[in-house]
């Protein structure tokens, strides 16, 4: 009996269906896998801050009584994650070399892993604020990258830590913009391009907000952007996070802006 001709259409269709359907699967377990699988590196690192004191004294056998307070915010990138000790973590390097000159510099760390920039606005910006500090950086938005968080709230929630800072404190404030983190053996296509256009935009949005605030803006994103795509000594064992070498070129490039 030979099949009718609607018959063979229908059967045609149905095996492209079923070939369709098999692609859409793999490609969706591939993406699931691919996701979990970086924050299975994460953990399995169980890298932890090396900030244990919050505050820092450098130069601290000067003799003056009193010391400019340099405030650091932000989230694991500021307190070190990836670092032995947090003597080799981004502020305290930037810290010390503000203290080359024989001048007192009172490191205070507010920042913890995993921080957003709503948690910042919720746990460490009023803290900040009542230490009266000299000067600050701000380091905030790759887990709001990672977290899927919108446009519209970042900017909002930026803008709000901008305003309190600049109108609740006398500091000298630095805007640093989200760095390229994460190996391409760690962020897996299509995750590289989508974390790295993401955070283009959030990095668009802090540069319209500093200098609508008239606040220094540091690109940390481009001079590093190569040096940290590949595994290398500059990352620590979670291919994200710096290691020690890699805050120390962080912070050399924050000192040079600082002093243009």
């Amino acid at each position: 009996m030979v099949a009718s001709p609607v018959l063979m259409r229908f059967n045609f269709k149905m095996k492209n269906y079923k070939y369709l359907f098999l692609i859409l699967a793999i490609v969706i377990l591939y993406l699931f896998l691919a996701h979990a699988d970086i924050y299975r590196q994460l953990r399995r690192a169980g890298l932890k801050s090396p900030d244990m004191q919050h505050t820092y004294l450098i130069n601290e056998n000067i003799s003056t009584s009193t010391g400019m307070i340099y405030v650091s915010l932000g989230d694991s990138l500021t307190a070190g994650a990836g670092a032995e000790n947090y003597n080799e973590a981004y502020p305290y390097l930037l810290a010390q070399q503000l203290g080359s000159n024989e001048k007192k510099v009172i490191l205070k760390n507010f920042s913890y892993p995993g921080a957003k920039t709503s948690d910042l606005i919720k746990d460490l910006l009023v803290p900040a604020v009542a230490e009266k500090p000299d000067m600050i950086t701000l380091l905030i938005g790759t887990n709001d990258v990672h977290g899927n968080i919108w446009d519209e709230e970042f900017r909002n929630n930026y803008e709000y830590i901008l305003k309190k800072l600049t109108e609740e404190t006398q500091a000298k404030i630095y805007i640093i913009s989200i760095p390229y983190i994460g190996s391409d053996t760690l962020l897996l296509p299509p995750y590289n391009f989508y974390y790295k256009f993401k955070a283009k935009n959030f990095n668009r949005i802090i540069k319209e907000l500093a200098d609508n605030y008239k606040l220094k803006y540091i690109d940390l994103t481009t001079p590093t952007a190569e040096l940290l795509r590949q595994d290398g000594p500059h990352y620590s064992a979670d291919a994200f996070h710096p290691s020690a070498s890699g805050y120390k070129i962080w912070a050399k490039i924050i000192y040079d802006n600082i002093n243009q």
